[in-house]
């Protein structure tokens, strides 16, 4: 059973606005997550640098939740009073990023949704929040890895620990590759119309192309039942149609506007998203090992986070101008 049913931040918008652009900034982070329904297999949530439509979790049914909630970065979304209660309880500081990254670690694999997978069949991502001071750092270490990868090396990056500006690389050896004989061609009649993948081989066929050394587990990646690599090629490949399901409109001509031939920037894309999922297969035993400690060991109850809160009215009046702007907000966890 989770131990802590608690909201860490303070909402966002349900529909793009001013309020979602002016908070954008290079140190921005949105944290994405499903609010309608529950995550039922892969990480439970996801991370970008990019500013992130609703859907941006998995195609339908999702929330975004900004790391600040200024473009400078000096004003988090983290509640105060969650900050507070966090230094209290371990006699040390920590930082709205450390919480974010704490979340990340714990809850953006497939441990996560496999472990609590009774619990989130109620809509609403809860997390165990440690009351150990190693274990939380812990976590906000590795929970920065996770976030760095999930923005491609444009969020957390500190080359001195490992995590260089840039799109992430997988040790010699491991890395997926594109030889000359597998070069993807560029021309209109041979713009790829499928993506599949031989398992004996390695091999990630694109079209007449195909990159080499690609494990099953990166292949068979997903977010909630969406395959990561298909649903990445269902943007780029020869029939990008979508199917119109019920009552919405007509997609908008301006999806056929695409090249006609295939890219050499979308096969440089690929490999960088190869690299990034192999590095995040790569850390699913060491959050999952952590999760378990995790669960194991002491927690802070959810009744005392929300004691903390209650007393302090920790959310400050420009939040609560924002909220009567909007009516419709979400809340991570709660």
């Amino acid at each position: 059973m989770l131990q802590l049913y608690q909201r860490f931040f303070s909402g966002l918008l349900n529909r793009p606005n001013p309020t979602l652009w002016h908070a954008h900034s290079a140190q921005q982070v949105y944290l994405t997550a499903l609010s309608r329904s529950s995550p039922n297999s892969g990480p439970g949530l996801t991370f970008t640098g990019c500013i992130p439509d609703l859907d941006h979790y998995h195609g339908r049914g999702g929330r975004a939740f900004p790391l600040w909630d200024d473009a400078a970065g000096t004003e988090s979304s983290v509640q105060p009073a969650l900050l507070a209660k966090l230094n209290e309880t371990y006699g040390a500081s920590v930082s709205a990023e450390d919480v974010m990254a704490y979340i990340a670690a714990i809850a953006a694999h497939p441990g996560y949704t496999a472990r609590f997978a009774g619990d989130l069949k109620q809509p609403g991502l809860r997390m165990p929040l440690t009351a150990n001071l190693a274990l939380f750092a812990e976590a906000a270490k590795l929970g920065r890895e996770v976030i760095w990868l999930h923005t491609f090396g444009e969020r957390f990056a500190a080359a001195g620990e490992g995590r260089p500006v840039g799109p992430p690389r997988l040790p010699e050896g491991s890395r997926p590759n594109n030889p000359a004989g597998g070069a993807i061609p560029s021309s209109a009649d041979a713009m790829p119309e499928e993506i599949s993948y031989n398992a004996a081989a390695r091999r990630l066929h694109v079209g007449a192309g195909y990159i080499d050394n690609v494990s099953p587990e990166v292949w068979a990646y997903e977010v909630s039942g969406k395959q990561v690599l298909t649903q990445w090629f269902s943007y780029r490949g020869r029939d990008r149609s979508r199917p119109i399901i019920g009552d919405r409109r007509p997609p908008s001509p301006l999806g056929d506007i695409q090249p006609a031939g295939w890219l050499a920037e979308y096969t440089t894309e690929l490999l960088n998203v190869l690299h990034v999922l192999g590095r995040l297969v790569a850390l699913e035993p060491k959050q999952a090992d952590l999760l378990a400690r995790i669960c194991a060991g002491p927690t802070i109850p959810a009744d005392d986070l929300k004691a903390a809160i209650a007393a302090t009215g920790s959310i400050a009046p420009r939040r609560k101008a924002a909220r009567r702007r909007n009516q419709k907000q979400a809340e991570l966890l709660g």
